[in-house]
C-alpha cells in the first residue's frame, strides 16, 4: 500500500521542532518514531496516531477518528484519522496528541 506523500510531508513539518524523530517504512506505510517509540504515521490517505490506552476512548469521540485495526483486530491506543480530519490545523493537533503520549514514555 502506498502512502500519501503530501500528508507525510505535512507530518514532517508538524514534527520539525521535535528532537529524536526518525522515519521507518512499516505496515505498507510510513511511521514516525520519536526517541525510538512509534508516534504517528501515514497509511494510504490516513493518519495513524498513537494516543495510548488511557486516551483511546477520548480520541475516538473526536471527528474523523476510528480505532486502528490494521491486523483485523482493534489496536487499543492507536487511532486512524481520515483525510477530512487532517485538514488545516487539525493535523498538528493530532500529531501533538501522539507526541504527548510518546514523550511520557522512557527513551529507548
Amino acid at each position: 500500500m502506498a502512502y500519501n506523500e503530501d500528508l507525510a510531508f505535512r507530518v514532517r513539518e508538524a514534527l520539525a521542532l521535535h528532537s529524536g524523530v526518525t522515519e521507518r517504512k512499516m505496515f505498507g506505510g510510513l511511521a514516525f518514531m520519536v526517541n525510538g517509540h512509534m508516534c504517528c504515521g501515514v497509511m494510504g490517505d490516513e493518519l495513524m496516531i498513537r494516543v495510548g490506552p488511557a486516551q483511546h476512548e477520548a480520541a475516538l469521540r473526536l471527528p474523523h477518528a476510528r480505532t486502528m485495526d490494521f491486523t483485523g483486530k482493534p489496536m487499543r491506543g492507536m487511532i486512524y484519522v481520515d483525510a477530512d480530519g487532517t485538514a488545516g490545523n487539525e493535523l498538528a493537533e493530532w500529531v501533538g496528541r501522539g507526541l504527548a503520549f510518546v514523550d511520557s514514555l522512557p527513551p529507548k
